[in-house]
C-alpha cells in the first residue's frame, strides 16, 4: 500500500489526470468528428520520435554509455526526450541505474516481484529516492543534461505546444493534433515504454541469464522500439544494440547505426559474438541440466553425459572458428593467394562443421524441453 506521505505529488497526479481525461474526453471526441488522415501520420511520426529518444536518449546513450554522439543528436534526443513525458535524463537515467544494480530486490525502483501493475506504472506513485550524485557523475557533469534537469517542466509543456502548434497548422486540424498527436500519442508511448519494466520481465524466454527476471520478447519489440530482447540487455547492458541479429526489430539499434554511418555518433559498443554464443550454450546447458534433475531420474546419468559432451564441442567449434578467422584477418595482407585460398577453404570447413554441431545442440535442447514438459 502506498502511504500518502511517500505519495509522488506532482507526476502521479498528472499521470493519472491525463488517463481520466482521455478516457472521458476521447469517446467524445471521437463520436464528435474524425481526425484527417495526416493527423494519424503526425500522430505515429511523433511517437517513434519521442519513444527513440527514450530508448535511444535516456536508455542507451546517456543510462548505459553505450556510444558517443555529436551535439545535434543530443540536443535532438533531448528535445523529444523532454516530449515524451518520462522525466529529465538524470532522473530516469539513474532509476535505470539502480534497476540493473539491484534487479528483483526491494532496492529495484520498479521490481516485477512487488507485482506486474507496481513494475508497469504504479512505482511511479511513490515518492522517488534522492539522486546520489556518485550513481550519475557523468551526467552531473553535461551541461545540458543538468539544465534540462532544473527546467524539466517547461521542457515539457514547451516542446508538447510547441509540436502541437506544428502539426495543427500543417494538417490544419486543431482537435486531431490536441487529441490524437498529443495525449493519445503520449498515453501509447508511457504504456509502450512502461511494458518494458512489466511485460519484459514477465513474458517471454531467457537464453542467457535464468537467473534474472528480464526475458526476451520479440512480439514486444515491436512495441517497445527493438526493447523487447531484455534478457539480452540485463547480461550485456552496454551493447547499444538490444536486438543483435540482422533480422530483429530494433529500429533504436538502426537509428543509432544511421547516426554512425553519417558521421553523427561514434564509438559504437557491441559485444564479441563468441561471448555471445559462449554465453547462450552456457545457459542453456545449465537449463537443460536442471529440467533432467527433476523429470528424469533414472535417464539423468545418460541425459547428463549427452549435455555436457555436446555443449563441450559446440563451444570447441566457437573457438576454433574464432581463432581461425582472427588468423586469417591477420595474415590476409601478407599472405600468398595459394594459402589465402587454403585458410578460406578451412574457415568453410569450420563454420560447417560449427553450424552441424549448434544444430545437433539445438535439436537435444529442444527434445529434452519437450519431454521435461510432458
Amino acid at each position: 500500500m502506498l502511504n500518502i506521505k511517500e505519495f509522488n505529488t506532482g507526476p502521479a497526479s498528472f499521470i493519472i489526470a491525463y488517463h481520466l481525461f482521455l478516457l472521458v474526453a476521447l469517446p467524445i471526441y471521437f463520436y464528435m468528428t474524425s481526425p484527417v488522415w495526416g493527423i494519424w501520420v503526425a500522430a505515429v511520426i511523433l511517437l517513434y520520435a519521442t519513444g527513440m529518444s527514450i530508448t535511444g536518449g535516456y536508455h542507451r546513450y546517456y543510462a548505459h554509455r553505450s556510444f558517443k554522439a555529436h551535439w545535434l543528436v543530443e540536443s535532438f534526443l533531448l528535445f523529444f526526450g523532454s516530449m515524451a513525458g518520462q522525466g529529465s535524463v538524470l532522473r530516469w537515467s539513474y532509476d535505470h541505474r539502480i534497476h540493473h544494480a539491484f534487479v528483483d530486490t526491494d532496492k529495484d525502483p520498479y521490481s516485477i516481484n512487488k507485482g506486474f501493475w507496481y513494475a508497469h506504472w504504479l512505482w511511479i506513485l511513490e515518492k522517488p529516492q534522492p539522486i546520489d550524485p556518485k550513481v550519475v557523475p557523468d551526467l552531473m557533469k553535461n551541461k545540458w543534461v543538468m539544465w534540462q534537469h532544473n527546467n524539466y517542466f517547461s521542457t515539457l509543456i514547451g516542446s508538447n505546444i510547441l509540436m502541437l502548434l506544428f502539426v495543427s497548422w500543417l494538417c490544419g486540424d486543431f482537435w486531431g493534433a490536441f487529441f490524437v498527436a498529443t495525449w493519445l500519442r503520449l498515453f501509447a508511448l508511457h504504456h509502450f515504454t512502461w511494458f518494458i519494466n512489466s511485460l519484459a520481465h514477465t513474458w517471454g524466454d531467457k537464453p542467457f541469464c535464468q537467473e534474472q527476471s528480464a526475458v526476451n520478447n520479440y512480439f514486444l519489440a515491436l512495441l517497445t522500439f527493438g526493447e523487447g530482447y531484455h534478457n539480452y540487455h540485463h547480461v550485456f547492458a552496454n551493447d547499444y544494440r538490444n536486438g543483435i541479429r540482422w533480422y530483429h526489430f530494433d529500429p533504436t539499434k538502426w537509428m543509432i547505426w544511421f547516426f554512425n554511418k553519417v558521421g553523427l555518433a561514434y564509438q559504437l559498443k557491441t559485444v564479441d559474438p563468441v561471448i555471445i554464443n559462449k554465453r547462450m550454450v552456457l545457459e542453456r546447458k545449465n537449463l537443460l541440466l536442471d529440467k533432467i534433475k527433476l523429470a528424469w531420474q533414472e535417464k539423468k546419468e545418460e541425459w547428463t553425459v549427452q549435455i555436457d559432451d555436446l555443449s563441450e564441442r559446440v563451444l570447441e567449434q566457437i573457438h576454433h572458428f574464432n581463432q581461425l578467422k582472427e588468423q586469417y584477418h591477420a595474415m590476409k595482407p601478407s599472405m600468398e593467394p595459394a594459402i589465402l585460398k587454403e585458410m578460406r577453404l578451412e574457415l568453410r570447413q569450420a563454420k560447417k562443421r560449427l553450424r552441424e554441431e549448434w544444430r545437433a545442440w539445438t535439436i537435444l535442447s529442444k527434445n529434452i524441453l519437450q519431454m521435461a514438459e510432458s
